[in-house]
């Protein structure tokens, strides 16, 4: 692109992280709102329910937005997992779908592997926590970040679809960056969303959930 037509059709981070600006003729009236802050502390679990402590997961926005900042695992390394809930159910078990793959890199020039697809993190209609990371490690320095997309989490006539990226400090010194997209296979409303580590619980972290309308 041109520098004088990307100037010309700039976008402006404004209040309330609203995404404004003009592409040909088109206007942006999209915004970001933050929703809840959870923080881990010790926690084996963080969890976000729709009408509990001033969380909306509901048709008051069509997308969801979650941050992953800095989760460090404590006591034992474990993969960062998630599932949901629908609508008046319970046991975060709902059916999955879900494709993975992922890149690698160590600090000392090791590893250098290609992207690829990681069967082992994927599901076929299962029902258990789907894994969106790499192994998190326990070391002072070692975490997780990244960013997941929930779908129109409250349609009752499509399946709920997501998309995650993560990125890791591997125990083992490496950058593992990970791509996960799937969907719940349900056309019930998904209300409530879980988030652990496969092993051990999250030393220290936060896990930020927004809202775009």
């Amino acid at each position: 692109m041109a520098l004088s037509k990307l100037a010309a059709n700039s976008f402006d981070l404004t209040d309330n992280y609203a995404l404004t600006g003009t592409v040909t003729g088109v206007v942006s009236t999209q915004k970001l709102f933050l929703i809840k802050n959870l923080d881990a502390s010790s926690s084996s679990t963080l969890s976000f329910v729709d009408g509990s402590d001033s969380v909306d997961l509901d048709n008051t926005y069509k997308t969801y937005y979650f941050k992953f900042i800095n989760i460090h695992a404590s006591g034992s390394s474990g993969d960062l997992v998630f599932q949901g809930n629908s609508a008046g159910g319970s046991g975060f078990n709902e059916t999955i779908t879900s494709s993975v793959f992922q890149s690698a890199h160590s600090e000392d020039d090791s590893t250098n592997a290609e992207i690829g697809y990681t069967a082992s993190a994927d599901q076929a209609q299962g029902t258990g926590f789907q894994i969106i990371s790499a192994t998190v490690g326990n070391g002072n320095d070692e975490c997780v970040s990244g960013e997941m997309w929930l779908f129109n989490p409250s349609s009752t006539t499509f399946v709920k679809h997501f998309t995650v990226r993560t990125n890791v400090y591997h125990p083992s010194d490496i950058s593992v960056e990970r791509w996960t997209a799937g969907y719940f296979n349900t056309t019930s409303a998904i209300d409530e969303i879980q988030f652990k580590l496969s092993a051990g619980n999250m030393d220290s972290g936060r896990i930020a959930l927004y809202g775009i309308k």
